[in-house]
């Protein structure tokens, strides 16, 4: 848009860009979601504005994406009256706009196989709404399955990028766990957890979503090229940018706040004091969403920061059933957590005081075991009799002792010694 006459506004082209629904890949355009204006002026904004852009969200909100776009194109003053507005921020946004070019975006991402969706559209996930005036402007997407049905029963995995051999453990169990229970494993594609997590999903055959902070035909990290290929072909790729841009520090901050509001919990896998998983479990908590931990060792400063989240309002979870009892409906319980149960476990409270009166090494007479175990002779000898034929003790002359080897009743001895 280079040679802009005062008082011209960014053109909106007429035509729909791209391929038609009817090639094999969804079309770009979601029936019954805002007009072609509309979506056109949210397209080139998404190359406007930053994510996160409170005060872009709140005009955006006030003026609707056309009337704000007109305004920031357009050298008639009404830029100016936009509350917040300074000429150091309109410039900056209009040589954005400058390069805006929403149909040639538009047909980029068609040329993937990806999509533009935004609020107004059936596929938009309701949830991003609570980030108010943060909300994202729309949202690029890459992958078959249904944006807004997925993210209704989704849980992000997050975590360390440098993670230990554990932290990668945890984070593909999990990431396998939540898949295979029918949940959608949502992360960021990054090193480390997010990428175990990815994979733990994808090898069990199950969904998976990554959000990038990045545009979503971008691989970042480059060594992670082959597996956000996958995540796009088995699952969905979605990210805030347009098509090529690259991500930067403030991005990645910014891209955990869709993270947190679009998936029902956050589980922290390893994670420092300093580390953006923690910002996405705390946008997750003001957000009222669940905020999960899974603990590491005290020793550990990549646990110190999941530590401290358990401290406060996180939830302490060891696998996929406990985070699914948090995060999902009535009667989706983890089950019942004990140790193993022993022989000795079975046995009733007289037989088990009869048990604790002797010892392995000395035989005891009838009389001192009734003694010590608070009964009468009879009943002692009578537990003897019963704890014999079961193997727990063994008959030396007049007295009992505890077998050496405890075994099960089909060894027991039947005769004393």
């Amino acid at each position: 848009m280079t040679g802009q006459q005062a008082g011209e506004s960014l053109p909106l082209p007429g035509p729909r860009p791209g391929p038609g629904p009817g090639d094999g890949e969804r079309s770009a355009w979601s029936p019954g979601g805002p007009g072609d204006g509309e979506r056109l002026a949210r397209v080139a904004l998404t190359r406007v504005l930053e994510p996160g852009d409170e005060r872009g969200g709140r005009w955006l909100r006030e003026c609707g994406a056309g009337e704000l776009l007109r305004r920031i194109t357009a050298r008639d003053g009404s830029a100016e009256q936009l509350s917040g507005m300074t000429a150091r921020r309109l410039a900056g946004y209009r040589l954005r706009a400058e390069a805006a070019d929403p149909a040639r975006d538009l047909a980029a991402m068609a040329a993937v196989g990806g999509r533009f969706v935004c609020p107004g559209d059936r596929e938009w996930p309701s949830q991003l709404d609570d980030l108010g005036d943060t909300r994202p402007t729309g949202l690029w997407v890459r992958g078959r399955p249904d944006l807004r049905l997925w993210a209704l029963r989704s849980v992000a995995v997050v975590g360390a990028r440098a993670c230990t051999p554990y932290g990668a453990h945890m984070a593909t169990a999990l990431g396998a766990g939540l898949a295979e229970r029918g949940w959608v494993v949502v992360s960021g594609a990054a090193f480390g957890v997010d990428g175990a997590a990815h994979r733990g999903a994808l090898a069990a055959g199950g969904a998976t979503a990554a959000v990038l902070a990045c545009g979503v035909d971008v691989a970042y990290p480059r060594g992670h090229a082959e597996l956000i290929g996958r995540v796009a072909g088995q699952g969905l790729v979605i990210g805030e940018l347009p098509p090529a841009e690259h991500p930067t520090r403030s991005r990645f901050i910014l891209r955990n706040r869709v993270i947190a509001a679009l998936t029902r919990g956050t589980v922290v896998v390893e994670a420092e004091y300093r580390s953006g998983s923690l910002v996405t479990a705390r946008c997750a908590q003001r957000l009222g969403r669940f905020t999960m931990g899974v603990p590491g060792p005290a020793t550990s400063g990549l646990s110190a920061g999941v530590h401290e989240l358990l401290r406060g309002e996180g939830v302490l979870v060891t696998d996929a059933s406990e985070v699914v009892e948090l995060v999902g409906d009535m009667g989706e319980l983890a089950p019942p957590r004990q140790g193993a149960v022993l022989p000795r476990d079975l046995l009733d409270t007289g037989c088990a005081r009869v048990l604790d009166a002797l010892s392995a090494r000395t035989a005891a007479a009838v009389r001192e075991v009734a003694r010590t175990a608070g009964t009468s002779i009879d009943e002692a000898l009578a537990k003897l009799y019963e704890l014999h034929s079961l193997g727990f003790v063994e008959r030396h002359g007049d007295g009992w002792r505890l077998t050496r080897r405890p075994t099960c009743n089909d060894d027991a001895r039947r005769g004393g010694t």
